[in-house]
């Protein structure tokens, strides 16, 4: 890592050390908005996190992870589809389309 890594790929670079446990899963992720200023982080799930009954646990866990690792971190959102697909309508590869967000857990945003 350099000095001239923006924060979006130093996060991007902290999610691939993570990617072994999603991954194993059958999980994705993607860092949607890294903003230094605010200290606001948006990430996406994917894949068979959509549904999966640990999805709460991962993501709670990617926001404590962030805010204590990265001293300009003040803020993690951790998005975790709800429709219960998987494949190229979510964020499988870390890229993809429209999802919807569950609303009935406090942990889905």
């Amino acid at each position: 890592m350099t000095d001239d890594d923006t924060l979006t790929e130093r996060v991007e670079n902290w999610m691939v050390g993570q990617m072994p446990i999603i991954q194993m899963h059958g999980g994705t992720s993607v860092v949607r908005e890294a903003d230094p200023d605010e200290g606001r982080v948006v990430v996406e799930l994917g894949g068979t996190c959509s549904g999966c009954g640990i999805s709460d646990v991962t993501a709670q866990n990617i926001k404590r992870d962030l805010i204590l690792d990265f001293d300009d971190i003040d803020d993690v959102v951790v998005k975790v589809p709800s429709t219960g697909e998987v494949g190229e309508s979510t964020v499988e590869g870390g890229r993809g389309g429209d999802l919807q967000y569950s609303s009935e857990g406090a942990d889905h945003f």
